[in-house]
């Protein structure tokens, strides 16, 4: 009989079932597509460049970052995640922090980029989370961000699949609500309201949702690792999608 895996975050044991670090591997290939766009499309270089990630997690999109050659901090509110980040660093360099979106304490516009991961979907006080990385941002800096948008399929998804549902769950109970998923209009307006210029919307979604389902189902039964699952989700950037469940998106400081 199979053993029901412990759901907990920020931890790494080997019968854990973390979805904060599941989702951090299973994204990292579109977050970082949709970054290189952005910089492209703004011409921003990374090399030199100052880069701040918020909700780093263990560290894997700091990594992404710091390896496209920017120097990078990465912050986050739970310490077990700032271990597990030193940990991983594997001589990068990354500075890593633990501290609230809300109340960031660093200097401001002292970042060229400030990446919002794993964030906007959970904070009860998103005004707050932007307003201090619009505050971290240099003038013309750029806010990069994937969230959660409030439709009935990610509600399914969220609240349902991956929260509450016994052969899917990979989160606490709690972790989201339906009240902290946002729409693109709602977060446009919130960006406004922080002195940021909202730009460029990105849908992104595994190619065929069965293969989410089966990566999932196999993570919770211990049959495939953390490792295995990018492949097998493969989840793909749709620069004109309408985004049913997830997307990402960037604003511009302004000046």
């Amino acid at each position: 009989m199979t053993s029901v895996p412990r759901i907990a975050l920020d931890s790494a044991g080997p019968a854990v079932v973390d979805g904060r670090h599941i989702r951090a591997v299973t994204f990292q290939s579109v977050r970082l597509e949709y970054l290189r766009n952005v910089l492209r499309e703004l011409g921003l270089a990374s090399a030199g460049g100052r880069a701040l990630v918020v909700g780093s997690g263990r560290g894997l999109l700091a990594h992404g970052l710091a390896r496209l050659g920017f120097e990078v901090v990465a912050a986050d509110p739970s310490p077990a995640a700032t271990a597990l980040a030193q940990e991983a660093d594997g001589g990068l360099g990354i500075t890593y922090l633990t501290t609230r979106a809300e109340e960031l304490h660093l200097p401001e516009g002292s970042f060229d980029l400030v990446y919002c991961a794993d964030t906007l979907e959970i904070t009860e006080r998103p005004d707050a989370v932007l307003a201090e990385a619009a505050r971290a941002l240099r003038p013309g800096g750029v806010l990069v961000y994937d969230t959660v948008n409030r439709t009935p399929v990610s509600r399914l998804v969220y609240l349902g699949a991956f929260q509450l549902f016994p052969g899917t769950r990979i989160m606490p109970h709690g972790r989201y609500a339906a009240h902290r998923l946002r729409r693109p209009a709602e977060l446009a307006e919130a960006l406004d309201r922080a002195g940021l210029s909202a730009r460029g919307l990105a849908a992104f979604k595994p190619r065929d949702v069965r293969s989410l389902m089966r990566a999932t189902r196999g993570r919770r039964r211990g049959t495939l690792t953390d490792e295995q699952l990018p492949a097998l989700v493969d989840m793909v950037l749709e620069p004109e999608g309408r985004p049913m469940v997830t997307y990402l998106g960037y604003a511009v400081r302004r000046t």
